[in-house]
């Protein structure tokens, strides 16, 4: 079954898309069809010559794409409600659901695993440049970490030498050829037996920098609950690179903004810094190769390209506890190109779909099918706006305004400035303006699309390492 839908997810995604854009050419061909209409004409200021067209759109058509919106909305509220309440009810009689909560708790009761600690990987490939800012931004926090361990992964530059000049533990991995996830399961298979129950791991990358409460923050929250396996980071961009790093502040702002009206439950850890209860990783390990994909042992399942999205799958398909807390703060660094921006977005993208063709249809892979379906409908959405623009240029002589849909206009830039708000006067100009970002928003959805017609063709994703600038260090894509 898990074969059938890698080869198939992506033609689903197209399927599914397809029919809900069908549903909507329907509703529109069953109305009325529109009466011919005369623009007015009035002459502004003297001079400016304007027509449009104060008419309101065909509210059956209106009705038809809202209703079609709010379905999927609805879907996705209810799949996520679904999955919380099970994992919640779950008990040890659920079988595969060894990290549900009730299952935790009755493991648990009566039992003390020790204070809380926390042990940091970080998986490093030629890091020497980045690495050093990430070290202090450890030696910041106001808990410590127990230990902290440089995971360097075929390294050729000076990053073994750089960590141990900090005060870091180093594990070099032996003969790895399964990039980061081979070099991080080969040091928990080593870090794991040594560690309770409560005893933590961090993971992050080694060009980020976590804000000073992170480990304090996660600490307390496994402490209180004991029941949470994996606390994530909330992420955002750093300084520079121009315009383009300026559409990637914006769009991690909105990311934490939405995640913390959801109360920190979260898509995905990220990988740029999570924690996890050691348990977490054990039974993870020992469901690999029956109820979850992967190699029987192994943490990291090799063959994915989003290790954190796939963990994140694996720790929700055995009922396990995730949450994103607003204290938990991670500074990640931002592509400073186009060509780099793509190259990542096709890999999350390509992984995002793999990773769904791995698990199947699941209440707990739900939610991420609904979302790369609302993405695929958003795209569509978009680019047949753009298309309409042009057909209206290029069949009538003059532009036409239509007030609705200024109206529209205008409620969308006030909720992308009030999204990004946060990232200062920057932030506010950029979104204000809603076109700039309408190509940025393109360029990521044509990455979208690659994404999709690559999967669903059997075309062979690849995990690249792509060269920043002179003054900067190489970051993975």
């Amino acid at each position: 079954m898990n074969r059938f839908f890698q080869r198939t997810v992506g033609l689903a995604v197209i399927v599914i898309v397809l029919l809900a854009a069908g549903l909507l050419w329907w509703g529109i061909a069953v109305t009325d069809p529109p009466a011919l209409w005369e623009p007015v004409h009035v002459t502004l200021a003297g001079f400016w010559d304007v027509l449009y067209n104060a008419e309101l759109p065909n509210l059956g058509v209106l009705a038809t794409a809202l209703g079609i919106a709010l379905l999927l909305v609805l879907f996705v509220v209810v799949s996520e409600r679904v999955v919380a309440s099970r994992y919640r009810r779950a008990g040890l009689e659920a079988g595969k659901l060894t990290l549900a909560p009730r299952a935790v708790m009755a493991r648990t009761r009566g039992v003390f695993a020790g204070e809380v600690t926390v042990t940091v990987l970080i998986p490093a490939h030629n890091e020497q440049a980045s690495l050093p800012f990430t070290l202090q931004s450890l030696k910041k926090q106001t808990t410590p970490p127990t230990r902290v361990l440089v995971v360097a992964d075929n390294c050729t530059d000076d990053t073994v030498a750089v960590a141990r000049a900090h005060g870091a533990d180093v594990f070099e991995s032996v003969d790895n050829v399964h990039k980061k996830g081979g070099a991080l399961n080969q040091a928990l298979t080593d870090l794991l037996p040594t560690l309770g129950d409560n005893d933590c791991v961090m993971v992050m990358d080694a060009d980020s920098q976590i804000g000073d409460e992170f480990i304090e923050a996660a600490s307390r929250r496994f402490t209180n609950d004991r029941a949470l396996m994996a606390v994530g980071g909330l992420f955002e961009g750093e300084d520079g690179h121009g315009l383009l790093g300026q559409f990637q502040r914006n769009e991690y702002i909105r990311y934490q903004r939405e995640i913390r009206r959801r109360d920190g439950r979260v898509f995905v850890l990220t990988g740029t810094a999570s924690i996890f209860r050691s348990a977490a990783l054990r039974a993870i390990a020992d469901a690999r190769g029956s109820s979850l994909p992967g190699t029987h042992g192994e943490v990291y399942d090799t063959a994915a390209l989003t290790e954190d999205n796939e963990l994140t799958i694996a720790i929700k398909s055995l009922g396990g506890l995730t949450i994103s807390p607003f204290e938990c703060t991670v500074v990640t660094e931002l592509m400073p190109t186009w060509r780099m921006l793509w190259a990542q977005r096709l890999r999350w993208q390509r992984g995002a779909l793999e990773n769904l063709g791995a698990y199947g249809v699941t209440p707990q892979t739900m939610r991420y099918w609904a979302q790369q379906i609302s993405i695929g409908y958003g795209v569509l959405a978009l680019f047949s706006y753009f298309a309409l623009i042009l057909l209206m240029i290029f069949a009538m002589d003059t532009w036409v305004w239509f007030p609705f849909w200024l109206g529209v206009g205008l409620l969308f830039a006030v909720e992308r400035t009030v999204t990004a708000w946060k990232g200062g006067w920057r932030a506010r100009a950029v979104a204000v303006l809603v076109f700039p970002e309408l190509v940025y928003d393109c360029f990521l959805n044509l990455a979208f699309l690659k994404g999709v017609f690559e999967i669903a063709f059997g075309r062979r994703a690849t995990w690249k390492h792509v060269e920043h600038t002179a003054n900067q260090s190489e970051v993975r894509v």
